[in-house]
């Protein structure tokens, strides 16, 4: 266990040099390397968080649904914690991409809502979140609350490819998307692609190192019970 312990922290500590690395590069890249935009402004630089932020809350999303089926076909109760600290990361990176993108519509679209596809779908994805979270306090039983949340997680995962084609399914306000788009083809300015790869890159980074603390907090508060229970059971015997 000891060897365990300094293993997983060599590689926590690895995954926060790692992150804090990628975040000056995606400053640096973000506010002084990118260009203004000519049609948006400074404002077009919130774009450079919003959609790492995004992105991050996709991916935890496919962790969710993944950690998902591995609960409910028995694969161990690390899956759960697993998907329960993916979702937390989730639904924060999904609220503040719907609070950037309130910020940055704005001053582009004049409003700071419009029930546009793209926002309704990215809410509908953010309560699908709050579902999963919710979904285990239902139950008095952890088993059956963590079951139900994998349910949860599994069936909310269908909210992030049609958030993602929204903006190609129906008519849209929001714009379509400048990077993952069926032709193939990238629109972007090379310093403003650079930018945005290092906000990815920033975010994925930090949404693991999130997930893996959470996933080590979860992993002590389960085990403190059954060791103060041990404790008890000693002290009882002696």
């Amino acid at each position: 266990m000891p060897h365990r312990d300094t293993c997983h922290h060599s590689a926590v500590a690895a995954l926060a040099a790692s992150a804090a690395l990628a975040a000056s590069a995606a400053l640096v890249t973000g506010l002084v390397l990118a260009p203004t935009d000519a049609v948006q402004g400074e404002a077009q630089r919130l774009m450079y968080v919003h959609v790492p932020a995004a992105w991050t809350a996709y991916a935890a999303f496919t962790v969710t649904a993944v950690s998902g089926l591995a609960v409910l076909a028995r694969r161990g109760t690390v899956w759960d914690r697993v998907g329960r600290a993916a979702a937390e990361l989730g639904a924060g990176m999904t609220a503040l991409a719907v609070a950037l993108g309130m910020i940055w519509g704005r001053p582009v679209w004049g409003v700071w809502w419009t029930w546009d596809p793209r926002l309704v779908a990215t809410l509908a994805m953010l309560l699908a979140f709050l579902t999963c979270l919710a979904v285990r306090r239902w139950h008095g039983d952890a088993a059956r609350g963590a079951r139900g949340a994998a349910v949860a997680g599994v069936a909310g995962f269908a909210m992030v490819p049609v958030t993602h084609f929204s903006v190609l399914w129906w008519r849209t306000l929001h714009q379509p998307p400048s990077v993952l788009r069926p032709p193939g083809d990238v629109p972007v300015d090379p310093p403003m692609l650079a930018a945005l790869a290092a906000g990815v890159l920033a975010f994925t980074l930090l949404g693991c190192l999130v997930v893996a603390r959470r996933v080590r907090a979860l992993d002590a508060a389960a085990a403190a019970p059954a060791e103060h229970v041990s404790r008890a059971a000693l002290g009882r015997a002696a």
